[in-house]
């Protein structure tokens, strides 16, 4: 996994490896962040659950959203995601999630963000297959954003699989600039039994 820019890719390709993935990075920072936009978008995916940060008595349903959606992770390496554990579900003051859940308490999305200090990385953001494409993701990245603005975070960075459009879009809306584009290359003969 490298840069796309990196000279050592144009080597590779030569010497027989393909690009088996491609991912983007991104950042939006706390001077250029639009408070209105990332309230509004809150305010939509508060049509379809609670929009909140997650507490203890969410984790199972939050472990049970995040078992549905294993396989829904495009991409490849650099996108994977490792499965959550009950320990790695819980809030911390430097692991937060946020979350959208309906009156039953079923988590709909979810996300989680890295805090070091003031800056923050998404870990990863998962909506229930069904309820894609009705900005709820937004809605929790959003909330995320809010929350540790409040709490001094200063810079903000995430990423995903070029393939997912609708991720890239999704952030683009919030404010995230594209600053790194990653490609995946493997041996051809690794490539082709994929």
């Amino acid at each position: 996994m490298v840069k796309s820019d990196d000279p050592r890719c144009v080597e590779l390709e030569a010497a027989g490896w393909v690009v088996v993935s491609r991912s983007w990075a991104a950042q939006v920072t706390a001077s250029s962040v639009d408070i209105e936009v990332l309230s509004g978008a809150v305010r939509r995916g508060r049509r379809h659950g609670n929009v909140r940060e997650i507490e203890d008595g969410d984790l199972e349903s939050v472990l049970l959203l995040d078992y549905m959606t294993l396989a829904d992770y495009p991409g490849g390496v650099a996108t994977e995601h490792d499965p959550l554990t009950t320990s790695t579900a819980r809030v911390t003051h430097t692991r937060r999630g946020f979350g959208a859940f309906d009156g039953g308490g079923r988590a709909l999305a979810v996300t989680y963000v890295d805090v070091d200090g003031r800056a923050a990385e998404t870990d990863f953001t998962v909506v229930a297959a069904e309820l894609r494409g009705l900005g709820i993701g937004t809605a929790v990245k959003a909330a995320s954003l809010l929350a540790l603005l409040r709490d001094g975070v200063e810079v903000f960075r995430t990423g995903g699989a070029e393939e997912n459009r609708a991720t890239l879009d999704s952030n683009r809306s919030l404010g995230y600039v594209v600053d790194e584009e990653w490609i995946t290359l493997s041996p051809r003969h690794d490539a082709e039994i994929r």
